[in-house]
């Protein structure tokens, strides 16, 4: 049907393990995006394969990059303290 909208793209930004939980909570009030969980498999020398779940931040494109800033800044203050 040509009249139906397509559905933008949704996109996934990655939490890190140790953000602070109250900065998990911040950024969904903050932004448009939702937490997620998503399998990730883990690559170090002993977890080889190894599939682990972790939380992302989902969104349109513009948002999750927005999103990316704003979280990577705030660690950066939190951890300068």
């Amino acid at each position: 049907m040509a009249d139906e909208k397509q559905e933008e793209p949704l996109y996934d930004v990655l939490i890190p393990p140790g953000v602070p939980q109250k900065l998990i909570v911040e950024i969904p009030t903050k932004f448009d995006v939702t937490v997620v969980e998503r399998k990730e498999k883990i690559k170090f020398a002993n977890m080889e394969g190894d599939e682990r779940e972790l939380l992302a931040f989902r969104g349109k494109l513009e948002v999750v990059k927005q999103v990316e800033k704003y979280m990577l800044e705030q660690l950066r203050t939190f951890i300068q303290k």
